[in-house]
């Protein structure tokens, strides 16, 4: 099933947590929605899902405008971040009862809902814990449960909104390996929410990075990793340093020296020079590269970290050495990037400004708090 988003623009009280957001989804892909909180991209997902109804814009499912269509007639799957198992339900009987509960004349036969159950948990590596109850279950396994709950109904499109933030670490790490190969398997059109780009990476066919109501960049793992379009992205995505220069005549400049970096394409003026820590060279001279003095050092696993005071404003940067390198604090290093990108203009610098606007929607805790009405038939698939 394809997806297309078309200039959505959703206002809550006036404020425009999404602001003319075009995307378009092919059918079988699997997309990360990525952003800090108050980008917009769980508005969107909700959107998506028809928990919330936009200002203005389309959602076409295919070639069907699905904008002002209800839960219901939408046929999605969604899971959340907090299961939003029924704990009096066991395992099979949370995983079909969005069949259970469907009109008689659509509804399996309840050994048919039955053997749908038991193939999911076959599915999700749950064979055996049929007849278990939510309180039975870690966390990563009632999360296995919810998947198949989304599944059982054949939807259209599966949503996931933080599928793994309640889990710990290693947990978390195994899951999205679970996930890819379950999607793989199934085929579905998946768009899941997260805030962690080490996920959004590793789990999706294209990463949608998100900003204060906007898409900044769409594209692969690879694209908005080595090619970060904006200054926000190269902040956001992985480790990365950001220095202050100057665009004079096709070049860079820091203070009253040429760093040797050609840049044809800025304006002269202020503009900042970006790169990854871990993707610089050390030089004997300074013949085009940066100097500065080290004033912090920390090991980081395998490498060693280096805090370094470059330029006369004493602006800091970070480079990533092998652990065993022998640059204490108060040496001199010289070093030039292999890979950087340089933005028009002054920036605060290489982290995004935290995002102060929260994203709409309930704080959905399963088998402790209540869902809403509207995330119960979600959820469920009724």
């Amino acid at each position: 099933m394809e997806l297309s988003i078309r200039n959505v623009r959703k206002e809550f009280d006036r404020f425009p947590a999404l602001d003319d957001v075009s995307l378009d989804i092919r059918s079988g892909e699997l997309i990360a929605l990525l952003g800090p909180s108050g980008s917009g991209k769980t508005t969107l997902l909700r959107l998506i899902a028809g928990l919330e109804f936009l200002t203005s814009g389309a959602i076409l499912f295919g070639d069907d405008d699905a904008s002002r269509k209800s839960v219901q007639e939408r046929n999605v799957g969604f899971v959340f971040q907090h299961y939003a198992l029924f704990r009096h339900m066991t395992v099979a009987d949370n995983i079909g009862f969005g069949l259970k509960v469907r009109p008689a004349a659509s509804r399996p036969s309840s050994a048919e809902i039955r053997r749908r159950a038991v193939e999911l948990l076959d599915l999700v590596q749950l064979s055996g814990l049929a007849n278990r109850y939510p309180s039975q279950l870690s966390g990563g396994q009632r999360q296995r449960v919810a998947l198949a709950r989304a599944l059982a109904i054949e939807p259209r499109v599966l949503l996931l909104d933080e599928p793994f933030g309640a889990l710990d670490a290693q947990v978390r790490r195994e899951l999205r390996r679970w996930l890819r190969e379950i999607h793989d398997t199934t085929g579905h059109t998946t768009v899941f929410v997260t805030h962690d780009q080490e996920e959004a990476l590793e789990l999706a066919d294209r990463v949608v990075v998100m900003s204060q109501g906007q898409i900044e960049q769409v594209g692969t793992a690879d694209e908005v990793y080595d090619s970060p379009v904006s200054p926000f992205v190269y902040g956001f995505i992985g480790d990365s340093s950001a220095l202050p220069v100057r665009a004079e005549y096709g070049q860079l400049w820091l203070a009253d020296r040429a760093l040797g970096f050609s840049e044809s394409a800025l304006a002269d003026g202020p503009a900042t020079l970006y790169f990854r820590p871990h993707d610089i060279e050390l030089t004997d001279g300074c013949g085009g590269c940066i100097a500065g003095v080290v004033v912090a050092s920390r090991r980081v696993a395998g490498t060693r970290r280096l805090e370094i005071e470059v330029g006369g404003d004493r602006h800091r940067v970070e480079i990533e050495l092998p652990a065993g390198h022998t640059a204490g604090i108060g040496s001199r290093v010289a070093f030039r990037p292999k890979r950087w990108k340089a933005f028009a203009g002054r920036q605060e610098g290489d982290t995004p400004a935290p995002q102060t606007e929260p994203e709409p929607g309930p704080a959905l805790e399963p088998l402790r708090q209540p869902f809403g009405a509207r995330e119960i038939m979600l959820a469920t698939g009724t």
